[in-house]
């Protein structure tokens, strides 16, 4: 151990010490510690927003996991949550007859514990407080709560009675929002919600009644995740485990997209991290070559000198580390704050998850891409004392500068858990830095040749020349430049063009209103009465009850399956349609549009992939007790998140000629508009009105807490960019200072002098920014279409942003880190000779 400490641990100590006090581990402490800062903030603020959003699903679904059954939940499984620490809600829900003196109509009723909701809130219509009178349990003892569609539908209104069963129950109020309430379009019937402990005494839990109940949990995140693991494998047949997120297709895809935008700031911050620390690494490299040439003609090997380096990188990195995780929380605590009162809400307490992403990133990053700059140090043969020799290109470099980008990659997943846009944006980023290489190598030789003939402008012949002298150094510098810049530029397309294309996907007009089982003889009636209105409705869609009885001739049913999903598909009748054109909000993936005469049908992918269902498949339906066989010709992406109608198959219109139908339409219904659907449950009674408003409002929330938490995300992104831009001069300040000596030794005065750095400076930061432009549009598109699933145009901006951006941060930014290089002395270069 003594050996050890004297050989290895020591001089690394030593040479930490040193380096520190010397100065030359400031540029590389301060990229890691921006690295890790960067990091941290954009992982804990995003793990803050993504727990705020799971919360908001959450609310959507009524609770943090909830367990449905086809028969009673066992006691245990309570007891289990309720020893977790978690709160329990149940109910029951069924389908019944209400009746009134005026009629009876099938209803769902739900029944529901004191406790309902555990998540969100139920609204009850009140005329003085719209939307609606929020309520913190259920109905009141000998009470029940109805849709507005039962006061048209039986003729009754708050303070009547309405018998269900063997029980009179009177009407408390009408329900204007059920935060858990799915949008399903089988057998909507009209909503009835009672007590729990009342429902045996309406005599409808008879021995042929179809109950399904329903128990939801909420609790802190660890006790609900633990509480998962024990019940999962306990899951008996009928019952279904939900997440937020799970039991509502028409937000999870806004859910998704929140994440994706949040991820992609976290990446980019990485990025912005690696190419600093790399920057930095290859300064401190250049400037401790003499030094290690020295330590060789002493004696030390090669293994004692990289273990000295590694020892003191190692002990750099965590000292980085933990000053940058505590320094990331107090900045995401600031941002918290922000992002709470501006949207008026209360982000839950972070995880420590991000503190070990920024202690990992430290270590990375200097392993990645502080190592292939580094590792030259181990070559350094003893005879460099004696001779300047310019270190050559080996292969094991390039493995090393591999082995970094690997590293890139697995920390850029690690944090997102997307590996396709990981993939992407690290395959952007090599890419861009392959382009940005041989295009300014390429544009440097190009200008350097042009140089000769500029006879009269000497100031920009000798800027010229000087990019020429070191085309290694300068094309370094621009694909650093250029790098920063795109990084920051893509930021700037975040924030704007493809936070604004989210936003398209959700227009302001978007159909916050359902018509179901509009008959066919009504279809005209209710168009027109839509018209007079004012309404804009297109035209109402087919709905065909069927039920799935064979794949390629094999029966199938629940048996056939082992995933949970397609056996209750299977199990339950499909909504059915047909369309003579592909709907607006679908696209299609594989296949063909349906052919009008044939006996084709289209299939929407996620059941396709659930039933394991593909292209030419045939497929036997039970439709009316008419035996139907069409072929799959196409498989469609629905984006369900447009609240546009939308079916899981449809079928060519001859398939379904003569069988049954309803109808069903969707449109956008203005906030104060809202008594038409009144109007038009009295003037057609057998009419079910959905109204999704506040589905849609909760979704535009959730946009809405994202974006904000981008735009913030975005302004402290933009500083650790900074760091980026002042390590590419800084990393060529040595090799500037022996040129202006020179320079100075042939006679140069320091007005040329200055006016050669800022050409020179202009010129970089130009070529800069337009491959920057360049990239970040291209890599932007690319997201654009293959992750967030919308168009984005070929937008001007950023060439300008970025040729007369990248010049003046090349001039401002350059200005500050060469300060002082243009006063150096002739003596300089007269010591260095002798």
């Amino acid at each position: 151990m003594t050996r050890i400490w004297t050989r290895y641990l020591a001089p690394g100590l030593r040479a930490l010490k040193r380096d520190w006090r010397s100065g030359e581990l400031g540029l590389l402490a301060l990229a890691l510690l921006i690295a890790v800062t960067a990091v941290g903030s954009v992982g804990f603020l995003s793990d803050r927003v993504s727990a705020a959003l799971d919360r908001s699903s959450a609310q959507m679904l009524g609770g943090d996991l909830v367990l449905r059954a086809d028969e009673p939940i066992a006691q245990e499984v309570i007891d289990q949550a309720a020893a977790l620490g978690l709160e329990v809600s149940l109910y029951r829900t069924m389908s019944s007859m209400a009746s009134t003196q005026k009629g009876m109509r099938l209803v769902s009723l739900k029944a529901v514990d004191a406790s309902y909701p555990l998540r969100g809130e139920l609204l009850l219509r009140d005329e003085a407080a719209p939307p609606g009178r929020a309520v913190a349990s259920g109905p009141s003892p000998g009470s029940v709560w109805i849709d507005p569609q039962l006061t048209g539908l039986l003729g009754v209104d708050v303070g009547d009675t309405i018998e269900l069963g063997e029980s009179s129950l009177r009407i408390e109020g009408v329900i204007a929002y059920e935060p858990d309430r799915a949008v399903q379009f089988i057998n909507v019937a009209p909503r009835v919600m009672m007590r729990l402990d009342e429902l045996g005494a309406t005599g409808l839990l008879g021995p042929a009644s179809r109950v399904r109940d329903t128990a939801k949990f909420a609790g802190p995140a660890q006790a609900v995740h633990a509480y998962r693991l024990w019940l999962e494998p306990r899951l008996a047949r009928g019952q279904q485990l939900s997440e937020p997120g799970e039991a509502r297709p028409e937000i999870q895809r806004s859910l998704d997209r929140a994440y994706q935008f949040l991820t992609l700031v976290a990446l980019l911050t990485v990025i912005i991290a690696a190419v600093a620390v790399a920057l930095a690494a290859r300064r401190f490299s250049r400037r401790h070559r003499d030094g290690v040439a020295v330590m060789r003609c002493m004696g030390a090997g090669r293994r004692q000198i990289a273990a000295m380096f590694c020892i003191e990188f190692l002990l750099l990195a965590l000292c980085a580390a933990a000053l940058g995780v505590a320094l990331a929380f107090l900045v995401q605590a600031g941002l918290a704050q922000l992002v709470a009162a501006l949207l008026d809400v209360d982000l839950p307490k972070p995880s420590w998850t991000p503190a070990w992403h920024g202690g990992v990133a430290a270590l990375l990053l200097l392993a990645g891409f502080a190592l292939p700059p580094l590792s030259a140090l181990y070559r350094v043969p003893p005879m460099r004392v004696l001779r300047q020799a310019a270190g050559r290109w080996a292969p094991r470099t390039a493995l090393s500068y591999a082995a970094g980008l690997l590293a890139f990659f697995l920390l850029a997943w690690w944090m997102s858990g997307d590996a396709r846009m990981s993939l992407l944006v690290s395959g952007g980023f090599l890419a861009g830095l392959a382009v940005f290489f041989c295009v300014a190598y390429a544009a440097i030789r190009l200008l350097g040749g042009l140089a000769g003939g500029l006879r009269n402008a000497s100031s920009l012949r000798f800027a010229l020349r000087g990019m020429m002298r070191r085309p290694g150094l300068a094309t370094a510098q621009v694909c650093a430049l250029s790098v920063g810049l795109m990084v920051m530029l893509l930021l700037t397309l975040t924030r704007t063009d493809l936070l604004d294309g989210w936003r398209g996907t959700l227009p302001a007009d978007a159909p916050n209103t359902f018509l179901i089982n509009i008959q066919p003889e009504q279809r005209q009636a209710v168009g027109a009465r839509l018209e007079v209105a004012g309404i804009r409705a297109p035209a109402p869609a087919p709905m065909v009850r069927g039920r799935l009885l064979a794949i390629n001739d094999v029966p199938v049913d629940a048996h056939s399956y082992e995933d949970e999903r397609a056996q209750r598909m299977v199990e339950r009748e499909f909504n059915l349609s047909h369309m003579a054109a592909l709907p607006a909000s679908n696209s299609l993936v594989a296949g063909r549009w349906l052919d009008p005469q044939g006996s084709e049908v289209s299939l929407e992918t996620g059941l396709a992939q659930t039933l394991a269902i593909g292209m030419g498949d045939t497929l036997s339906f039970d439709i009316a007790g008419q035996a139907v066989r069409v072929t799959v010709t196409s498989l469609r992406e629905v984006k369900w998140d447009s609240f546009d109608v939308n079916f899981f198959a449809l079928m060519s219109p001859t398939v379904l000629e003569g069988a049954p139908a309803t109808y069903i339409t969707s449109f956008y219904l203005p906030p104060d508009r809202l008594e038409l659907n009144q109007r038009l449950v009295d003037e057609f009674p057998n009419l079910t009105v959905v109204d999704v408003g506040a589905i849609l409002g909760h979704v535009r929330r959730i946009v809405e807490q994202a974006v904000l938490a981008v735009q913030l995300l975005f302004l402290f992104t933009v500083l650790a960019g900074v760091q980026v831009l002042a390590a590419a001069f800084a990393a060529t300040r040595d090799e500037r200072i022996h040129e202006v000596a020179v320079l100075r030794v042939l006679g140069a005065g320091a007005t040329r002098l200055r006016r050669t750095q800022l050409i020179e400076l202009i010129a970089l930061g130009g070529l800069s920014g337009a491959l920057a432009a360049l990239g970040s549009i291209l890599l932007a598109r690319l997201l654009a279409e293959r992750v967030f699933e919308f168009s984005l145009g070929w937008p001007w901006w950023p060439w300008v942003a970025g040729v007369v951006g990248g010049a003046l941060i090349s001039c401002l930014g350059g200005g500050l880190a060469l300060r002082g290089v243009l006063r150096t002395p002739p003596l300089r270069m007269l010591r260095e000779a002798a």
